[in-house]
């Protein structure tokens, strides 16, 4: 199903892979091929007003960037959209853009909150939610599998965990989906500035409800926490509800859409998840691994280092791709092939280091509800259109995905 035009590599100096529309509407398979090969830590020029950037497309050079904490920070923004554009107003407050001792510090107070109580709940909850929803999308006869489900699972999780009212819930995830992303090209950056900040105010109003600690969800567990005898600020409240807000929807949803699209372009692995002969555990990594809903992680060079190779420069911007990494074939066998038993599968998915994402909880536990609600209640898949594709230079992703789910009798019968 894969309509899109194959970049050449020979078009690499004239691409500018900060622009969300190339990522939308190009493949650029050929192009990380090459550069994994020739050119595998690239000086990206720079492009219009914006500075450029250093490449990362091999995985052991990404490894050596996520390890190297003493030489990288993601003070200036974790991705390219705000590295190049002065770094993000949430540095030093949010989890995912703060380093050093403070990202220690409330690292170990969101860890509190993914207790195998509460992960176990969760993954109960998700079973019911799941069926739920395949099994209405079933009965509507056709679906938009990204929207009628992909959306909802990972809201319902999130939500869960930050004990947000339901009747708010649908308009936070019409928020998170347009905070990076937008479903059209040319979308003006005030929709994405406008989504970002509604997040942030509402998380500033339900936080300023849950200061007395006495509920056990994650907006009073941050809302009640100390560090050093002192309440987290406001804003590190706002900056980091709004982390796990958006960490925790984006990577399961898009994640959900694309393992669809893998199991209908791939018909060998839907038969082997339908027989049982797929690894439930396996198949989640796979799915993590394939559609890697982050495109690249970013950092900002705090002191002169080499990298195979290359000198970066102290304040030097650098993007490491994932979308690269994922598919090297120096770490996966075979990696342009949809393997649902591969093993072993150290993707980069959720990064590595001090900033492997905290939502990895969250979105293992969402792929394996839906991936195991398909196999027992739907016996085939039926694609009725193209997918449509997110407009994103930091995800990858669907907002489309026309299917029609064939039913297991029995198994709709029962539920």
């Amino acid at each position: 199903m894969n309509t899109r035009p194959v970049i050449s590599p020979d078009d690499i100096d004239d691409i500018d892979l900060a622009d969300a529309r190339l990522h939308a509407e190009c493949d650029l398979s050929e192009v990380w091929r090459h550069l994994r090969t020739h050119r595998p830590v690239y000086w990206h020029t720079p492009r219009e007003s914006r500075p450029g950037f250093w490449v990362v497309s091999r995985y052991a050079d990404a490894m050596t960037v996520y390890r190297g904490k003493d030489r990288f920070t993601t003070e200036g923004g974790n991705a390219l959209a705000t590295i190049l554009t002065g770094g993000d107003s949430a540095s030093g407050t949010m989890l995912a853009v703060t380093d050093g001792q403070r990202h220690t510090q409330i690292r170990n107070i969101l860890m509190r909150a993914f207790s195998p109580r509460m992960l176990d709940e969760i993954k109960q909850a998700l079973r019911v939610t799941v069926d739920g929803l395949l099994v209405e999308a079933i009965r509507k006869g056709t679906c938009d599998f990204a929207h009628d489900v992909s959306g909802n699972v990972p809201l319902a999780a999130i939500c869960d965990l930050l004990a947000i009212p339901r009747e708010d819930r649908r308009h936070l995830l019409d928020l998170t989906s347009h905070a990076w992303s937008s479903d059209y090209a040319d979308a003006p950056y005030q929709d994405s500035w406008t989504a970002k900040n509604e997040i942030l105010l509402y998380f500033s109003d339900l936080a300023a409800t849950r200061r007395d600690g006495k509920n056990d969800d994650v907006v009073s567990l941050l809302a009640g926490s100390r560090i050093d005898g002192e309440h987290l600020t406001d804003a590190e409240l706002m900056a980091n509800c709004y982390g796990l807000m958006i960490g925790g929807d984006e990577t399961g949803r898009h994640a959900i859409t694309g393992g669809l699209l893998a199991l209908i372009e791939n018909p060998d692995q839907w038969a082997a998840l339908k027989k049982g002969e797929a690894d439930m555990s396996t198949a989640v990594e796979e799915v993590l691994r394939w559609t890697h809903p982050s495109l690249h992680g970013g950092r900002t060079v705090t002191a002169d280092v080499t990298v195979n190779g290359r000198q970066f420069a102290t304040g030097d911007a650098v993007s490491v791709w994932i979308s690269s990494a994922n598919f090297d074939g120096e770490v996966f066998a075979d990696p342009d092939h949809f393997d649902l038993n591969r093993s072993p599968n150290k993707h980069l998915t959720f990064a590595f280091g001090s900033h492997f994402c905290l939502g990895h909880y969250l979105a293992r536990l969402e792929i394996e509800a839906v991936l195991d609600g398909l196999r027992r209640l739907v016996a085939d898949i039926e694609p009725l259109g193209p997918p449509q594709p997110i407009y994103s230079s930091i995800l990858s992703g669907m907002q489309s995905l026309p299917v029609r789910l064939v039913p297991e009798p029995d198994a709709i019968a029962a539920a």
